[in-house]
């Protein structure tokens, strides 16, 4: 039987450990060298193995699975595992806030109203025009949204290099 750290990897698991090791690095828990040299480590890797050497080190999360729990005690249902992936992207699994103290820490004000807005959109258009513009209409606004959260995250991401370089 092979062992876990055995297992070969693909660029799905490669990408999601040196996401980790940036976030770690904008943490303050990584110089640029020690970032340099795992990321370089990290797209050789071959096993899992391999990448566990390189977040040993570091706080969850690392980017690579966590553990397979054992077998459910009475009363736990194996679906309280929450879902698997959410809008963090590959490799990115959603945390439990009761788990990882912390996790959000770096969010700004309160949270943007999505889902909310997006239901209350359906049904303006759906009592007025009917229920397949109104899905087309929630469709629309959830693009609109995605684009403003994505251009936020990228002019964040550029805000944040731009402290990172010297003489900036």
């Amino acid at each position: 039987m092979t062992r876990p750290d055995d297992i070969r990897i693909g660029d799905a698991e490669r990408d999601a450990v040196m996401v980790a090791l940036h976030d770690h690095f904008a943490a303050g828990r990584l110089d640029r060298g020690e970032l340099d040299e795992r990321l370089d480590a990290a797209l050789s890797a071959k096993t899992r193995g391999d990448l566990r050497a390189l977040v040993r080190d570091l706080p969850a999360p690392t980017g690579l699975p966590e553990p397979e729990r054992p077998a459910a005690a009475l009363g736990e249902v194996p679906w309280d595992l929450g879902p698997g992936l959410m809008f963090g992207g590959p490799g990115r699994p959603m945390r439990r806030h009761h788990r990882h103290h912390g996790h959000m820490a770096h969010r700004h004000g309160p949270r943007f109203p999505a889902f909310p807005l997006m239901i209350a959109v359906f049904f303006a258009v759906a009592f007025t025009v009917g229920v397949g513009t109104a899905a087309l209409a929630v469709l629309h606004v959830a693009l609109v949204i995605w684009l403003v959260r994505a251009v936020m995250l990228l002019t964040g991401a550029r805000r944040s290099r731009r402290h990172l370089t010297p003489g900036a």
